[in-house]
């Protein structure tokens, strides 16, 4: 089970501290399988029937299905496990990093030079969501640290340590898979201009340079240290990036800047306020003929009620007040609200590039029912998972 990052800019590992990855990493694959099975067969056996037998039905929602399971000693288990394991994930990420973190500055400097630029906005009034809220429960959340490396050290050895091997050696594997779904599905679409929104560390945005090396690509965010962290981590693998500190909701950029606007895991971490805004910020800077780009987790209309809830659990129990809003959502709609027609909506669902390989990808593309999100697999971060996505054309 890989939990090593592999790009130059990674913390080093000591023996014990690769081995406190591997098990932690381990726990999470055993609840995020094992004891979520146990979860199912737990809903589908006691926590259903006995719902269907005090309402006269089966739950019909998400709300419905947590209703049901409250109490259930295996919801007790895999969320008491899960929240542990959470906590477990960013001490060992937080242990490495503040050992060494001299060294990564030292580190980041000698690339300064090098092609890509960070623009830092240290005026910026940072949004809740990034700074006062302990998102995923990561202590000190996007800022930590200030302007220092170590909130971006942290978010990358920790989302390391809880994929568990499933986003990739550079943690970029939705990065890849998506840029392998546009440049395959829209051949003539070649984007001389891309911005990625809610960047973090810039692990997803890398893979659109690497799918258009001549376009010009600009990547914002709101949490300063997190944008010099994926600057470093740009320029050590030789990918030429602009990383800038603003929000999504209101983008300091001319109307009609880019060909294409992407985001990955991003919508469900802002208020329903700021999401929308969004939504219109992307329109006004596309160009007629861009394209609007979001990964994320599929909405509830389009799962059963055990498996929206399943995603929708993070809400709850994992400090993510705005995860359930989101899902609760129609992407098809907050395209519409935000400027894009009807028509010009689309979705897919694309396999993991890195688990299942181009041939895969390439038939997603070809089939024309790889629209359809199976509630088992799409977005949840276990054995067999694929990405979720959707977006809009600028006419």
């Amino acid at each position: 089970m890989g939990v090593e990052l592999q790009h130059p800019m990674k913390p080093e590992l000591t023996a014990e501290e690769a081995a406190r990855g591997r098990f932690v990493s381990g726990i999470r694959a055993f609840i995020l399988n094992d004891l979520a099975g146990d979860l199912r067969i737990a809903y589908d056996k006691r926590a259903a029937p006995a719902f269907a037998r005090e309402t006269g039905r089966a739950p019909e929602t998400s709300n419905e299905a947590h209703l049901a399971l409250r109490g259930d000693p295996a919801f007790n288990i895999y969320s008491a496990m899960r929240v542990q394991a959470q906590k477990m994930v960013w001490q060992a990420s937080g242990a490495v990093v503040a050992r060494d973190l001299e060294r990564l500055e030292a580190e980041a400097a000698k690339v300064a030079d090098a092609p890509g630029s960070v623009d830092l906005n240290l005026d910026l009034d940072i949004p809740r969501n990034v700074d006062a809220i302990e998102v995923h429960l990561m202590p000190g959340s996007y800022t930590r640290g200030g302007a220092t490396l170590e909130a971006g050290a942290v978010y990358d050895q920790g989302l390391a340590v809880f994929s568990m091997g499933l986003m990739g050696a550079n943690l970029d594997d939705i990065g890849l898979s998506m840029a392998a779904y546009v440049k395959g599905k829209f051949p003539d679409f070649k984007p001389q201009s891309i911005l990625d929104t809610g960047c973090t560390i810039g692990h997803n945005t890398l893979p659109w340079k690497q799918a258009y090396p001549d376009a010009k690509v600009e990547a914002i965010d709101a949490a300063a240290g997190g944008l010099r962290y994926a600057s470093a981590r740009a320029k050590m693998q030789g990918q030429e990036v602009n990383f800038s500190q603003m929000s999504a909701d209101a983008l300091d950029y001319p109307d009609a800047s880019f060909d294409l606007v992407f985001s990955s895991m991003f919508l469900h971490e802002l208020s329903k306020k700021a999401r929308a805004a969004a939504f219109k910020e992307a329109y006004r800077v596309l160009k007629p003929g861009g394209l609007l780009l979001h990964m994320e987790l599929p909405p509830n209309d389009q799962m059963n009620a055990f498996d929206g809830f399943y995603l929708d659990w993070d809400s709850w129990y994992n400090s993510e007040p705005f995860y359930k809003g989101y899902r609760d959502e129609s992407p098809p709609e907050l395209c519409k609200a935000g400027g894009f027609a009807a028509d010009d909506y689309f979705q897919f669902v694309v396999p993991s590039i890195g688990i299942y390989g181009e041939e895969a990808v390439a038939q997603a593309i070809a089939d024309e029912n790889a629209n359809a999100v199976d509630s088992e697999t799409t977005g949840r971060l276990a054995e067999g998972i694929m990405w979720f996505g959707f977006g809009a054309w600028k006419r």
